[in-house]
């Protein structure tokens, strides 16, 4: 009875304290698309809204862009600059995965990725959505759940609170519990989200969701979006078309004092996979502040990398305790290289850095015209570099000082080149790959798959080669042999899925794929025509993450999506092992030696596996 009362009286309070008001729900606007009326659409609700009363604010829930260029972005910034009513907007997947500054740009352009605000009683929470600049699963990223805990830590726990995301908070995200099991201590009333581009009720494990349409028009003659009436007892979702009508209510959520305290027990990550391979552990595990989004380095008993919000952290490799950090101004994308004594890296920042290994002290840092993600390589004191200002960079390891630039490209570069005698090769967002001559940085040639779609560039394998032919992936899933003198097409396959990953045998005849459904193939490293020689089902189930596979004594080990790392017998076919370090994204890992590697995941764990 005392409980009930208590519920009654919470509710007239929430009645008191959260007064009346709308707001525009716009989500999904895709600027940028191909078909060229993502703006005209935007546009048009922007007028809309701005034509109509009693509006008090605008959210706009992600995939604001449909590539997250700076150009984009920008077009983007001019039209809801128009707005004449506050807004608070988030990115969305389009917006992080294939950005050019790894979301540095966004930041600068909207002033920041998340976002909290009180309004008429409610407390409304905006969080960031990945990935960021690798494919792979949804991801609030690691310092967007820091953050989340310090707002709610500061929020009664009786405060109506409206959470907003681009993703739904299910496992199209594949850490959709963590927002959900602290959004279940509060009063959470209801969520909102995009991505799916239609008007859809949800349920969060008891927590009241809606999807709102994309605002593009697709098949219909304008586009259209959400307005979002809070009353006293309920929240009331209608469709509205620009410059015609508010359709009738399609959702309705009852407003009032929550509890999600049941008997139901919902999915969670489980480690239990581990118990069955007892041969391989642990050494240790680091957790940073924020997602880490490349592959560490190692010298001198030090395990050295960067996280997405710029910091550079250095580990003992005996521990797993810091050693030093140093702080850039900037996302890192980009795996540091070791040179000597030195590491170096490039940073969202726009600057390529050289740090002392040893103390983390700055030995120089070269500024470029924008963000660089690309990932170096060293050979004979040069470093060989890519940055998202259209140029790729050869540089003194000692100094910084550029050897030569070569520029024209129209996209950013974010992998790792390939240095092969006497040539440099990559790939970029333009649609193309290409190989320099890497005394003078000049074009020798280009090469592209004749895709119109720059989606399918081989921008994020890291390419191999073997006789005088370079092999490479592509989001297209095709595997290709590209002569290495004249960037001729030898031949291609879609005879397995490969997308993106990619590795070769340490003697060089034998090429190793990861498809996007449970196999590991095994091509030769023929010149003539494709050559199958193994299909090796590992059981992974569905992965598209661009983590490269590398062979050890007679082992394929690779990361897949879910956060697992496997080791295949490339004779028997066997499971060796397999270790499940996280749920997210596993990078490419750096092998130590014959019974030890370093493997780090999106959402910022770093940890060093052995076995025996």
């Amino acid at each position: 009875m005392k409980k009930i009362f208590f519920g009654i009286l919470f509710f007239f309070n929430l009645c008191l304290q959260a007064q009346e008001f709308k707001f525009a729900f716009v989500t999904d606007t895709h600027i940028g698309s191909p078909n060229g009326v993502a703006e005209e659409d935007l546009q048009r609700t922007v007028e809309d809204i701005n034509s109509l009363e009693g509006l008090d604010f605008v959210l706009l829930t992600g995939d604001i862009t449909e590539m997250g260029t700076d150009e984009e972005i920008e077009l983007a910034k001019s039209i809801i600059d128009k707005l004449e009513i506050p807004w608070y907007i988030l990115p969305g997947n389009h917006d992080t995965g294939w950005s050019e500054s790894g979301g540095v740009s966004f930041i600068r352009e909207f002033g920041y990725d998340k976002f909290v605000f009180e309004h008429k009683g409610f407390k409304f929470i905006g969080n960031a959505s990945g990935p960021y600049v690798r494919m792979s699963d949804g991801h609030i990223p690691r310092d967007a759940i820091v953050w989340l805990d310090k707002v709610l830590e500061e929020t009664p726990t009786d405060q109506p609170i409206i959470f907003v995301n681009h993703y739904p908070l299910d496992n199209s995200l594949d850490n959709w519990y963590e927002a959900i099991d602290r959004l279940k201590n509060y009063n959470t009333q209801f969520a909102i989200c995009g991505h799916g581009h239609r008007n859809k009720a949800l349920d969060f494990e008891g927590i009241p969701g809606t999807m709102g349409r994309s605002n593009l028009r697709a098949g219909q003659e304008v586009g259209g979006y959400n307005i979002v009436e809070i009353t006293s007892e309920n929240a009331i979702f209608r469709e509205r078309t620009p410059g015609g009508e508010t359709a009738t209510a399609w959702r309705e959520i009852p407003l009032g004092n929550r509890d999600f305290q049941n008997d139901n027990i919902y999915e969670r990550p489980s480690y239990a996979v581990n118990d069955s391979f007892p041969q391989v552990q642990k050494k240790w595990e680091y957790h940073s502040d924020a997602n880490v989004i490349s592959t560490p380095a190692y010298i001198d008993g030090m395990v050295i990398f960067g996280n997405s919000t710029g910091k550079v952290e250095a580990l003992s490799e005996a521990t797993g305790k810091i050693v030093w950090s140093f702080e850039t101004e900037g996302g890192i994308f980009s795996s540091p290289a070791i040179f000597r004594n030195t590491v170096i890296f490039g940073s969202g920042d726009g600057n390529i850095y050289s740090l002392k290994a040893a103390s983390g002290k700055l030995n120089w840092k070269t500024k470029t015209e924008h963000s660089v993600l690309g990932s170096p390589i060293v050979e004979d004191g040069v470093v060989y570099i890519g940055g998202s200002d259209g140029k790729f960079r050869a540089l003194n390891a000692k100094t910084g000082a550029e050897k030569w630039v070569f520029e024209g490209l129209n996209g950013p570069v974010v992998s790792t080149p390939l240095i092969y005698k006497d040539q440099v090769i990559f790939g970029a967002w333009d649609r193309n790959l290409y190989a320099l001559n890497k005394e003078t940085g000049t074009l020798n040639w280009k090469w592209n798959n004749d895709s119109p779609n720059r989606m399918f560039s081989p921008a994020m394998v890291i390419p191999v080669a073997q006789d005088g032919v370079v092999y490479i992936v592509a989001p297209d899933r095709y595997l290709s042999a590209i002569d290495a003198n004249s960037g001729k097409t030898l031949w291609r396959t879609n005879e397995a899925t490969v997308r993106e990953s990619l590795g070769i045998s340490k003697d060089g005849k034998r090429l190793f794929g990861k498809t996007m459904n449970d196999d590991v193939v095994i091509f030769a490293t023929e010149k003539e025509e494709p050559k199958l020689l193994k299909r090796i089902n590992a059981k992974f189930g569905y992965d598209h993450v661009p983590s490269m596979l590398f062979e050890q004594d007679g082992q394929i080990i690779f990361g897949t999506r879910n956060g697992v790392v496997y080791s295949l017998n490339t004779t028997t076919e066997a499971i060796n092992w397999k270790y499940k370090i996280d749920h997210s994204m596993v990078n490419s890992i750096r092998v130590l030696d014959s019974n030890s590697l370093i493997a780090s995941t999106m959402d910022g764990k770093v940890v060093i596996l052995t076995w025996k």
